[in-house]
């Protein structure tokens, strides 16, 4: 490894601590050693190597999943791949609206180069400081815009990837339509590391839009946000670009947690048990945006179906609103380690699911506590359960089991996936095969069995042994 990548790239004992714990601090591996290419031919040298010498390995971007897909097991015999080195824009084209980067580039990077030229990539998560764009496209993650643009699925157009056995597939394509063959390129997006090493990828960008309007809202049930959603979709079509749903008790955990942020309402309205941040993105005028998103945001008003609004009066404004929605997940870390699911179902059985999904808890298990936040305009919730004030951590982590039964089942019963975003890593392995077609295991098998015979990609994620 010292001779493919440099004897300062490969690192073993505390220099690899922190690529063996994953970002929760749920899973800590052992590795024989992180591997640090700088590019594409040393990723194959590597790879090379390791199946000529049955050697497993991991890959790894930001180490910011929530799955444990990025981190190593405990036998020690594998080693980290980690990708941050490899983080140059390789081009932008503004023409053909693409920009083609390596898997290091950490997501905020794409958006800045994007905007550099005028143009915008879409893609938005809390951890976009930090996340990298090969672990977005290995988990096929989601964000806040999945809404308008779609996962990272919709976003690429071609990859480069190198093989479990070494070869590089150059499929950076920027073509919109090419139906030569199989699309390799969907194959490798969601795989989570367990068919290849996903090496840079060419995305597509979006011109930037003349205004944006941020607007807070509060409601008295999950049905009335959703009719604020139809009714939103109705009236602003396209240009909808955000719809994110969080509860109240999200919202008091962040306040508690950070105690310098402040809920852009007042009165009674603060108490509401849902709110929402809903946000237009508009290629015309500001002040086209503004009359539209003043005219839907007061016919919800008077039809009683949104109890406050708060619209962002600029910039800052609208940043301090998604501040609120990014500080959840922090503040339930702060918290201590919760039980999360990462589900979607029909928009329209949102409400239902929940109504349904807390009282099956509360009943089996009084007074744990729901931390539900997410996506609404796209089906997407994070139904979180974190420890009763009595509770110790390590109590309600010994429910997990359990609840993850109660939860699960209802998805189903809902016509739902048990994951929506976050992918399967080693949290929902076990979990899969109760809740997934047979057919389609079997068929991700044969998929697996056929680009990695040796089992040496990235072992016990996604698929049981």
């Amino acid at each position: 490894m010292r001779a493919i990548v440099g004897a300062s790239h490969v690192l073993t004992g505390e220099d690899a601590a922190p690529y063996l714990t994953d970002w929760r601090g749920r899973y800590v591996g052992q590795a024989l050693a992180v591997v640090r290419p700088a590019d594409t031919p040393q990723v194959a040298a590597v790879m090379r190597w390791c199946h000529q010498h049955r050697v497993p390995v991991v890959p790894q971007g930001g180490n910011t999943g929530l799955c444990g897909g990025a981190t190593p097991d405990a036998g020690g015999d594998a080693i980290v791949m980690s990708l941050r080195r490899m983080d140059a824009v390789r081009a932008i084209d503004p023409l053909n609206d693409t920009i083609t980067v390596e898997a290091g580039c950490v997501l905020q990077a794409v958006q800045s180069a994007a905007r550099d030229v005028g143009r915008l990539f879409p893609l938005s998560l809390a951890a976009e400081g930090s996340c990298c764009i090969g672990g977005n496209l290995a988990t096929n993650a989601g964000g806040t815009q999945v809404l308008r643009y779609g996962n990272t699925r919709d976003l690429a157009l071609g990859l480069e990837v190198v093989t479990a056995q070494g070869e590089i597939w150059n499929g950076l394509s920027g073509l919109r339509k090419d139906n030569t063959g199989y699309d390799l390129r969907d194959i490798f997006i969601g795989s989570e590391g367990t068919l290849g090493i996903i090496t840079a990828a060419t995305l597509k960008l979006f011109p930037l839009p003349v205004a944006s309007c941020t607007a807070f809202l509060a409601f008295e049930s999950l049905t009335a946000a959703l009719a604020v959603l139809a009714r939103a979709r109705a009236g602003f079509g396209a240009s909808l670009t955000g719809f994110e749903v969080m509860s109240r008790h999200c919202l008091q955990g962040v306040l508690r947690q950070f105690p310098d942020q402040r809920l852009p309402l007042s009165g009674e309205s603060t108490q509401s048990p849902w709110f929402a941040l809903l946000e237009l993105s508009d290629s015309e005028s500001e002040a086209h945006a503004q009359a539209r998103f003043e005219t839907i945001l007061g016919d919800a008003l008077e039809a009683g179906e949104a109890v406050d609004v708060a619209v962002a009066a600029n910039g800052a404004q609208s940043r301090a609103m998604w501040h609120l929605r990014e500080s959840i997940p922090l503040a339930e870390l702060a918290y201590g380690k919760a039980i999360k699911h990462d589900i979607s179902v029909p928009i329209s059985r949102i409400g239902d699911f929940v109504t349904t999904t807390n009282a099956a808890i509360q009943a089996a298990h009084p007074g744990v506590q729901n931390v539900i936040f997410g996506h609404l305009g796209d089906g997407n919730l994070h139904y979180n359960v974190s420890r009763a004030p009595e509770q110790t951590e390590t109590q309600l982590l010994a429910l997990q089991e359990a609840v993850y039964a109660i939860v699960h089942a209802s998805v189903v019963a809902h016509d739902g996936s048990i994951s929506a975003e976050h992918g399967i890593g080693q949290l929902k392995r076990d979990q899969l095969p109760r809740y997934k077609d047979p057919v389609a295991l079997l068929l991700m098998r044969r998929i697996k069995d056929a680009l990695d015979p040796t089992g040496i990609m990235n072992p016990g994620k996604v698929l049981q042994a």
